[in-house]
């Protein structure tokens, strides 16, 4: 029996005037600087818990095993419950944030809650510059986890530029990890106190968004659910640069309408229609984080020590990886809109799973399980190593790294979207603390299988592309729905009695099967 592959691109009837001005490229971009700051505390992370002075003044059993003791296993040197804990403390209050976003976003709008997320990023910064103990180190990290880019640039992109608009904010998280690993590798050169400036460093891009979020304005949708209508169309005209945007400002102000009808959009996500919205709500974000990135983003610097470069060579080969991830992506900037999301999803899938396997059988070889601490490593099969690593940090950066962040905040309804995007945080945050809280621990117990692990989850989330996310580029925002009626699997929860979706799906075309 033929199974429909879900990678048709629905045609849609209504398309709303407007282009990708300069006022809302220069808004995005702005807007995208959150990105940048959440980027900085990844990176920033992995290289002060390799700096040796910051080790001894906070963590000294870790730097007893790493520069005194030459007898620990060398994928065990840097297991410590509390280095993973000052690390993943981050990822904690982002969930918890996450969970009140819905509320804070709908009452306060988007702009603002950015605001209020910038200001408490930059006390964090400050009190991890200052540390003089752990607590304090841990209190900085968990006031730097709060944020909501996504949904703002989703809502203020046209939706033929969405996708690479709102890429930006992915490109602004690389760009951050790449700054953090270059700060890290020239600030580990004043060894008594470098690490202080690397961690207060974050208080740069926390005034960005500060200053961004005065000056931006908020999207015609928030404005709308706030009933500011004479200023939410006053706004959807200059963001689009054009005075006829009825046709677009009537479809808003309904769906708001239909959203104000709902009096628990939480208790709706459960609801049979809704299936498919919640569960990519929680898939994607959960194989985001089990491709293992986070193994070279959190502690890049740690990885490359372990795996036998020493202090200045393993910072460089962060700051290598996080030039690639940049440059890499440029490529699902310029490809999301053209090639759409399916086909990035599923190379990038591929080209990981790869890299992941290989990574593991040039670790074994090297190290075995003992991990020998007095193994060293030759130039050319350490710069293997780096290369096989890079090409998996692309593959990631132009397909899992954006679209996982895309996709969850483009497809959800208007009465559900917050609280929708609420749940794709929460659940990303959740695994990116669960994976930082036991890498640590994992590698000292699986060794080089640690990479065989995560590529059993890339294989398992590729399928899971394959079959069962339908293609969303070129949809505009408020018609999203439609494209689950269209899919072999999801239609079947989707109800045929919403005269509007009726209305659009007469105007698509059905679905392409592959035998």
């Amino acid at each position: 029996m033929p199974i429909p592959s879900g990678g048709f691109v629905p045609q849609h009837q209504k398309e709303y005037p407007g282009n990708a001005t300069p006022f809302v490229l220069a808004t995005c971009i702005v807007a995208a600087m959150g990105g940048l700051i959440f980027g900085y505390d990844i990176g920033i992370s992995g290289g002060v818990t390799s700096m040796p002075s910051f080790l001894k003044e906070f963590f000294p059993s870790v730097y007893k095993k790493e520069e005194l003791d030459t007898s620990t296993n060398q994928y065990c040197k840097f297991n410590s419950e509390t280095v993973t804990l000052f690390t993943s403390t981050l990822y904690v209050t982002a969930l918890l944030a996450s969970l009140v976003a819905s509320t804070v976003t709908r009452k306060l709008g988007r702009r603002r809650s950015m605001l209020f997320g910038g200001l408490l990023f930059c006390s964090g910064a400050i009190i991890n510059a200052f540390a003089q103990n752990v607590a304090m180190l841990i209190i900085g990290r968990a006031l730097l986890g709060f944020g909501s880019v996504p949904l703002y640039l989703a809502e203020m992109a046209p939706y033929k530029y969405r996708g690479a608009l709102n890429i930006v904010f992915q490109l602004s998280i690389t760009i951050g990890i790449l700054v953090a690993n270059v700060v890290n590798y020239f600030f580990a050169k004043i060894y008594d106190w470098g690490w202080r400036l690397s961690l207060g460093g974050a208080t740069i891009p926390a005034m960005i968004i500060i200053i961004g979020s005065i000056v931006l304005p908020d999207t015609p949708n928030s404005l709308i659910e706030r009933g500011m209508y004479d200023k939410a169309i006053e706004n959807l005209r200059r963001i689009r640069g054009i005075k006829e945007v009825d046709k677009e400002f009537n479809d808003l102000v309904e769906a708001s309408k239909a959203s104000n009808k709902v009096d628990h959009p939480w208790r709706n996500l459960v609801e049979r229609k809704y299936r498919p919205h919640l569960t990519m709500a929680i898939a994607i974000p959960f194989f985001q984080q089990f491709t293992g990135i986070n193994i070279i983003m959190f502690y890049a610097p740690v990885l490359f020590k372990t795996i036998g470069f020493h202090d200045n060579a393993s910072l460089m080969s962060a700051v290598i990886t996080g030039a690639f991830n940049v440059l890499a992506t440029f490529v699902s900037i310029y490809g999301v809109d053209k090639w759409g999301r399916r086909l990035l999803f599923l190379q990038g899938g591929v080209q990981m799973l790869i890299c992941q396997v290989v990574v593991a059988i040039f670790i074994g070889v090297k190290f075995g399980v003992s991990g020998n601490p007095a193994a060293q490593l030759p130039q050319w099969y350490a710069m293997l190593i780096v290369l096989c690593i890079c090409l998996y940090v692309c593959a990631f950066a132009w397909s899992w790294g954006p679209l996982a962040w895309l996709v969850p905040s483009e497809i959800f309804p208007l009465e559900i979207r917050s609280a929708a995007q609420s749940i794709n945080v929460s659940v990303n945050m959740f695994f990116t603390f669960v994976v930082a809280q036991v890498f640590l621990t994992m590698l000292c117990h699986l060794k080089f299988g640690l990479f065989l692990f995560f590529a059993f989850f890339i294989f398992v989330m590729s399928v899971f592309i394959y079959f069962f996310l339908t293609e969303t580029k070129g949809i505009p925002i408020e018609e999203m729905s439609i494209v689950w009626k269209n899919h072999w699997f999801w239609c079947r929860f989707i109800p045929d009695n919403d005269d509007n979706d009726l209305e659009m799906a007469k105007n698509r075309q059905p679905p392409k099967s592959i035998n």
